[in-house]
């Protein structure tokens, strides 16, 4: 498969100057790449008007342009961002990163490869880590409940902390670090795409844990499949 042109998919706003320089490093110079985002061109208002968070149902978070965090109801941005994929899609995208590590159930897209990171890395990272507890690092508190079901593949049940990678100070993330070495684990893993180098820098400083960056492993994956 020659691949000239690929497409990633934030579900805030595009392009991702926190992931997508992760991204270019890992492309050879004859690819192109089309950065689009679920929120591209909508006011904050328009966002919460859109993808309501609803009782019962799962929530999102991700960067809108100008550095701020949104939270999205699940179910609107699934819907939203099968839309997004038909439209890298057609403009000659060969294959669709999704910059999220959600579940979202029955994406599909005709003439591209799609690559959904919440299919790749549970499995991925769950073999790395075998008979060790991992220690999960999420944006939001109400997101740790279905992290439950999403990890339930790992040998030992895994522990977790909450930090945004969005808007936790240097001081929260270490907490984070600090909280999850505490309960145990092994290693820490970064299970949203906003966690950067910094976020792990930060994490290194504070225990003496390995630190597995989900936008890195996407990046390392893009980079042997080009």
């Amino acid at each position: 498969m020659s691949v000239s042109k690929i497409g990633t998919l934030t579900i805030g706003q595009a392009p991702r100057s926190d992931i997508t320089p992760i991204l270019e490093a890992a492309l050879p110079e004859h690819v192109t790449c089309v950065h689009a985002g679920v929120l591209d061109g909508l006011s904050e208002e328009e966002i919460a008007a859109r993808f309501p968070v609803q009782q019962g149902h799962g929530v999102l978070t991700s960067r809108l342009l100008n550095g701020s965090a949104v939270v999205m109801g699940k179910p609107a941005v699934g819907a939203a961002v099968q839309k997004k994929i038909d439209w890298l899609a057609a403009e000659g995208c060969q294959i669709i990163a999704l910059l999220c590590t959600g579940e979202f159930h029955g994406l599909n897209c005709d003439g591209a490869w799609l690559i959904e990171p919440d299919r790749i890395l549970p499995p991925t990272l769950n073999a790395l880590v075998g008979n060790r507890r991992a220690g999960i690092l999420v944006p939001l508190e109400s997101q740790i409940a279905s992290e439950l079901t999403k990890w339930k593949g790992a040998a030992i049940a895994p522990v977790f902390a909450v930090a945004s990678p969005y808007t936790a100070t240097e001081q929260q993330i270490a907490d984070a670090a600090r909280s999850l070495e505490a309960q145990g684990a092994e290693i820490i893993l970064t299970d949203c795409m906003g966690y950067t180098g910094w976020h792990r820098e930060i994490c290194s400083q504070h225990v003496e844990l390995p630190v597995v960056l989900s936008n890195q492993l996407l990046a390392d994956l893009l980079r042997n499949m080009l």
